[in-house]
């Protein structure tokens, strides 16, 4: 007898493939069912039509009413949603069971560390009397904390045969294991960071110990051999690490490995020489079941292999470090890090030292970089989802692992790379760096979207740092990415390339075209959207249709990262490389860009809205800057270093050519940073840190005069109403209007020159920014139309009223108007002065 299935209910009586009881449930044969399963995969919500359609196209389905098919294929989805919510119920469950393993054995840990500490204290008090100063200071060193390192570097030599290495291995496998679950160390909580069952793990950091350390225990949804192999190749989620090269290998009884590696590090800036490091790893099983990797560095070792001295390179020193990971009942692991490093703090200029005594550095750059890399992989193996945001595809993730790489090759510029040093001229603030290997120059044939190619034979670098005061470094990055106009010069975006080709007439500078603004296109982002990949679009770049090598359109791969200014310790990043129009996959890369590092990893973040509310002091001064809420006057003064590195493709012939407009171009955007971090800082908001508002020029308040003046004059009502007198009340009054308001200039292409906050906010730009804009670029065609039609009226009339419509922000983003009106606005002479929009109930699209 044949298995039937019932669903749905139905009052009336049919027969064949599908038998109908009255009151009861329908019956479908298992003919049905797959024929109903392969449509519902087809089409799961098919309309009235479509549902009489299939009846007619599957005989099999002919004798089920229609009204029958539409419950089956709601139950069908009622079906699918609660498996999938059961599915993703179960997940969570055991998530939170894994991390509520975690927290009691890290609880565990915090007891045992509380114990001994308590002992400790005991002990030191009964000594207190008795010892002398000098005693109590040995003493009073934490015997938990310092035992194992003091204990390790009094180890005589060990000989580096088989028994010898092994012996090191054993040793380092139960000194990380005592970091990673004991009490080796005193961790303390990392700064900003709360564990829970969606943050990035349980991070902690070191606290009076030899050297700096971190320690992160998270849930990673990739089985722990896959953790293992990705975690062992390091160079593919550490971006400051060069290279790591196995030097010998060696099987053990226990099933185990040993590995003998160099392995290099770049320098964060230009300030610091590189490390490396000569290290042990050791990996093996342990009796549980958990993978095990544990490293240190190998100095103690004689007669074996040894790594001299390598030149530009500052050996630093790995403390027991390393990965425990334990498998997860239900799939994925519970992983535990530890990183122990020594990074020789005396060999960098005493400013710089912070850098490398900072556990808070250690634990962003390393520790967190591999369980965020680790959980990136775990998100990509995952079924996609609707929106496809969140996901970061290996292609993606690849690209923008080159652009870091190529920044940090360019910014050390190491003699084995190709790199050679040029003479100065004369002033030390700028490096100049030439390469002309064959590695470097292949593929760097760039070919512009017209056809026409810029040919190279060698790349130039020019480097430069600098320290910034009281500036957070996640603000200043936010403006410079938003704001490429304040600091890029178009000329050299456009023309750098192509100098080559066109000769010395051709450098950059030579001739001047107007920026016609940024397009942001997003191309994806990391889970915590911590980093950014994007493509920037400028548009407008070429006027001079003689030159029909230049670009119209230029576009640029863009990696940003550590724009949270909540991350404690965060390293900012802005590194971008042309590329033509297609962006194939294996496009040639040549980065630029910036790196912005906090000195003060523990100073507490002002607030995040700061970057457009100061960008105005650029022009006003600093009696113009706006207030940042109400945070300003609570950021402590905090140091950073920017390092900057732009590369420039060019034939040698014409070295000092591009030498001498490199060093112009990066002073020149020295020049800017610093003119921008002045206006950032939270000390130029003291003045008026009530207002929100350019205050304290008089041509703002005379403008504001003039604005409402001409609104009177030419529409017969009021514009503002004002409370008070005096021209101050009028400029205020104005910037606080709820309606955008933005004054433009008369020329044939007319610019804006002043806006309010709400015109500020409806473009998405400051009020330096704003004077790149043209009125033309705001309007949609259809606005342009309408434009073009009533301007003749607003000059002859003085006024015009305007349909409601769509413009555009800075942006590229659309924003809808209810209405507009424009008018002229007239000086004390009568004589007009420029063109006012008022733009009414705008809002985002």
């Amino acid at each position: 007898m044949a298995t039937s299935y019932r669903d749905g209910r139905t009052g009336s009586n049919s027969s064949g493939g599908g038998s109908m009881d009255n009151g009861k449930y329908v019956r479908y044969t298992p003919e049905q069912v797959e024929a109903l399963e392969r449509l519902y995969h087809e089409c799961p919500k098919p309309s009235s039509l479509r549902r009489q359609q299939l009846i007619r196209e599957c005989p099999i389905l002919s004798n089920i009413e229609p009204k029958q098919i539409k419950v089956w294929f709601q139950n069908r989805r009622c079906r699918e949603k609660q498996r999938k919510e059961a599915s993703r119920l179960q997940a969570v469950n055991r998530k939170l069971t894994a991390m509520n393993k975690l927290l009691m054995e890290e609880n565990d840990r915090l007891q045992k560390q509380v114990s001994q500490l308590v002992y400790e204290n005991g002990y030191f008090r009964q000594h207190t009397q008795s010892t002398t100063l000098a005693t109590k200071d040995t003493s009073c060193e934490s015997v938990v904390t310092s035992g194992q390192h003091q204990l390790t570097s009094q180890h005589p030599p060990r000989d580096a045969s088989p028994a010898g290495l092994l012996a090191i291995a054993e040793e380092t496998l139960a000194e990380f294991l005592s970091k990673a679950t004991g009490t080796a160390v005193e961790w303390v909580q990392m700064p900003g960071m709360k564990p829970g069952p969606d943050s990035i793990g349980i991070i902690a950091i070191s606290h009076g110990c030899a050297g700096v350390a971190a320690r992160a225990c998270g849930l990673v949804g990739l089985e722990p051999t896959r953790v293992a192999e990705i975690l062992k190749d390091r160079p593919s989620w550490y971006r400051d690490c060069r290279a790591v090269d196995v030097v010998n290998v060696l099987p053990t009884a226990n099933g185990g490995t040993i590995e003998l590696l160099y392995m290099q590090l770049y320098a964060p800036t230009t300030l610091a020489p590189a490390r490396d490091f000569w290290l042990l790893r050791y990996s093996s099983v342990l009796e549980d079941g958990s993978l095990v990797i544990c490293e240190r560095s190998l100095k103690n070792t004689q007669n074996g292999p040894a790594m001299p001295p390598v030149q530009h390179f500052v050996r630093a020193e790995m403390l027991p470090s390393g990965y425990l990971i334990c498998p997860c009942e239900g799939g994925g692991s519970i992983l535990r890090i530890v990183d122990h490093l020594d990074l020789e703090p005396w060999s960098v200029p005493e400013v710089l030292r912070a850098l490398y005594e900072s556990p808070v550095m250690l634990a962003q750059k390393t520790t967190m970089a591999a369980l965020r890399q680790l959980r990136q992989i775990a998100q990509e193996v995952l079924p996609p989802n609707n929106s496809g945001w969140g996901r970061r595809p290996a292609a993606l993730r690849s690209l923008s692992q080159r652009l870091s790489r190529g920044f940090n090759e360019a910014l050390n510029g190491f003699t084995d790379e190709g790199w050679t040093v040029m003479g100065n001229d004369g002033i030390d603030d700028v490096t100049i760096l030439v390469n002309s290997s064959p590695d470097k120059l292949m593929g760097l044939n760039l070919t512009f979207s017209n056809g026409f190619p810029a040919m190279s034979n060698a790349v130039l670098c020019a480097r430069a740092s600098m320290l910034l005061q009281n500036v957070p470094p996640a603000v200043l990055l936010r403006f410079l990415r938003e704001h490429r106009s304040e600091w890029a010069d178009n000329s050299i975006d456009a023309y750098s390339a192509a100098a080559v080709k066109l000769g010395s007439c051709a450098l950059p500078g030579t001739r001047v075209g107007s920026f016609g603004g940024q397009v942001i296109l997003p191309l994806a982002h990391t889970i915590e959207h911590e980093e950014f990949l994007e493509v920037i679009k400028l548009e407008g770049m070429g006027h001079f249709h003689e030159d029909a090598i230049m670009p119209r359109e230029l576009f640029f791969l863009q990696l940003c990262n550590g724009v949270d200014e909540n991350a404690v310790g965060t390293c900012a990043e802005l590194i971008f490389a042309p590329i033509d129009a297609s962006f194939a996959d294996d496009a040639p890369l040549l980065p630029s860009g910036f790196r912005i590092i906090p000195l003060d990893s523990g100073k507490e973040a002002s607030s995040p809205n700061r970057t457009l509310d100061l960008a105005s002091s650029l022009e006003i001064g600093s009696n113009g800057n706006r207030a940042v809420n109400d945070s300003a006057g609570n950021s402590s003064c905090s140091r950073s270093v920017m390092t900057i590195a732009f590369e420039f493709a060019f034939e040698s012939h014409m070295q000092e050519h591009v030498a001498a407009m490199a060093r112009q171009y990066v002073r020149s955007i020295i020049a800017s940073v610093q003119r921008v971090a002045l206006a950032l800082s939270p000390s130029a908001v003291s003045s008026q840190a009530g207002l929100r508002m350019p205050l304290g020029t008089p041509e703002a308040q005379t403008l504001a005069r003039w604005i409402c003046h001409s609104y009177r004059c030419y529409l017969g009502v009021e514009l503002l109403k004002l409370t008070g007198n005096g021209g101050e009340t009028i400029l205020k009054t104005l910037w606080h209007l709820s309606d955008a308001v933005l004054c433009c200039s008369m020329k044939a292409l007319p610019v804006f020159t002043f806006a309010n906050q709400a015109g500020l906010d409806m473009l998405e730009t400051t009020l330096v920014a704003l004077q790149d804009l043209t009125l033309e670029k705001i309007f949609d065609e259809r606005g342009r139309k309408t434009l073009s039609s009533e301007f003749p009226q607003i000059m002859q009339q003085g006024f015009a009223c305007l349909q409601g419509g769509i413009c555009l922000s800075s942006m590229g983003r659309p924003v809808s108007y209810e209405r507009a009106v424009a008018w002229k606005v007239l000086n004390e002479a009568e004589n007009a002065h420029c063109i006012c929009f008022m733009f009414m109930n705008w809002s985002f699209v």
